[in-house]
């Protein structure tokens, strides 16, 4: 699969006279576009409703995007609350799935009337303690154990993973719920992360409506909605094949119809908490070459470093790169393409084979749509970038500006040192 940028060298050009390097840019017509086929891959599942996973990107405007096309949010902290009721959505098109919960996070959760989703057998306890009653309407989040298979191989290990209960703390958590009054009834798991493949979202629904159905002959609770989280991921190098969402939303059908139907859960609704698949192949982080070193290795240093994006730092992921200008040009020189970071773990590309290039070059780093920006963090005092969309119309809009030093330093204002520095912008 050939990866295009979505933005010119030309257009990059006209975009710095107003917004310099490093930036974070967003495809509108891509992202909606992207909505729309999500939102039709369930159209069978009257109760479907996707909620975007806020972590993935918490830029309001573009959640407001996904908010036409019905999405809700999936929030898992107090902030991500907040950020979700402040662009009008709450109450049931909030899921709130957190571990390791604070009372206040709950508490705001519930004044939201958010859909509380527990990770713990012993949050049933704290949470009614917390709130002084339980609500009529929770989900619980299942952790199956052991290593999870498909039929292309291991996909991930639940067993190692701090998420969830066990199937038999499940069961008794069901039959505390009705108990205690609770009136609906959720199931949720994220099992694994960043699939490329059309068979997990069936595989795992065939493991989850297997499991409705024990739940219901067992404690007699009939779940009104099953969560399959997120997971579905990004192709993000060329040689990958994208998830084809139609085909992985027809395999949840036909297994739905397999399983739930004939046990009486034919009204269940069908939940998910995208975050990378909604918009990570819809972002792009844009830097500039702005030095070369020749030592041990051929290196290019870019304006950008892992403050902007931490994924090649931390997990060693791969994003692919685009020298603007330079889409034809044979793929003949091999650089490490670096940040400044005092950590010799910044890099963007190790031993990348690339065009020639040349300082004041820009450079595209594909598919920071979802945990690009949204990791950014502030060490060695560096700045976060600006976050910018091309919208459908071809215009480039400010969705939020460039941090500044006034920002970094606005938390010390106890100090009156840096009190002159925090009123600059």
């Amino acid at each position: 699969m050939e990866k295009k940028a979505f933005v010119t060298k030309e257009q990059v050009e006209e975009i710095v006279k107003s917004y310099p390097t490093p930036f974070h840019i967003y495809d509108e017509k891509g992202i909606r576009e992207n909505a729309k086929a999500m939102k039709e891959a369930f159209a069978w599942n009257p109760g479907y409703q996707e909620f975007f996973a806020v972590k993935a990107n918490p830029n309001p405007f573009l959640i407001r995007i996904l908010k036409e096309y019905g999405c809700g949010c999936d929030c898992s902290s107090y902030t991500e609350l907040l950020l979700s009721d402040a662009i009008g959505v709450n109450g049931n098109n909030i899921m709130f799935s957190s571990n390791d919960t604070p009372a206040e996070d709950f508490e705001l959760a519930d004044r939201l009337g958010a859909t509380i989703n527990l990770d713990d057998f012993t949050h049933i306890d704290f949470l009614e303690k917390v709130l002084g009653k339980l609500p009529e309407r929770l989900s619980l989040r299942y952790n199956p154990g052991g290593v999870y298979t498909i039929s292309n191989g291991i996909m991930d290990n639940p067993g190692d993973a701090k998420y969830g209960m066990t199937k038999e703390q499940l069961i008794r958590a069901y039959g505390i719920l009705k108990e205690k009054g609770v009136k609906e009834f959720g199931l949720h798991a994220f099992l694994v992360s960043n699939t490329v493949t059309n068979d997990y979202y069936p595989m795992l629904a065939r493991t989850l409506f297997e499991l409705a159905v024990e739940i219901k002959e067992k404690t007699g609770v009939a779940l009104d909605f099953i969560n399959l989280s997120g997971g579905v991921g990004v192709a993000y190098r060329p040689d990958q094949t994208s998830n084809d969402i139609r085909i992985i939303g027809e395999g949840v059908h036909k297994v739905y119809d397999e399983i739930l139907k004939p046990a009486g859960l034919g009204n269940v609704a069908i939940y998910t908490e995208m975050g990378r698949f909604m918009t990570g192949p819809y972002g792009m982080l844009v830097t500039r070459a702005i030095h070369e070193k020749h030592t041990y290795k051929e290196y290019i240093g870019v304006d950008a470093c892992a403050v902007n994006l931490m994924r090649p730092a931390m997990y060693g992921a791969y994003h692919h790169i685009t020298v603007l200008g330079k889409e034809n040009a044979p793929c003949d020189h091999v650089y490490d393409v670096t940040g400044s970071l005092c950590e010799n773990n910044d890099k963007f590309a190790i031993d990348r084979e690339l065009p020639e290039i040349a300082i004041g070059d820009y450079l595209a780093i594909h598919d920071t749509g979802a945990h690009g920006y949204a990791m950014g963090y502030n060490y060695n005092g560096k700045l976060k970038s600006a976050e910018l969309l091309l919208a459908e119309d071809g215009s480039v809009k400010l969705i939020r500006r460039a941090e500044t030093p006034a920002d970094y330093f606005a938390t010390l204002d106890c100090f009156p040192e840096f009190s002159e520095i925090t009123k600059k912008k």
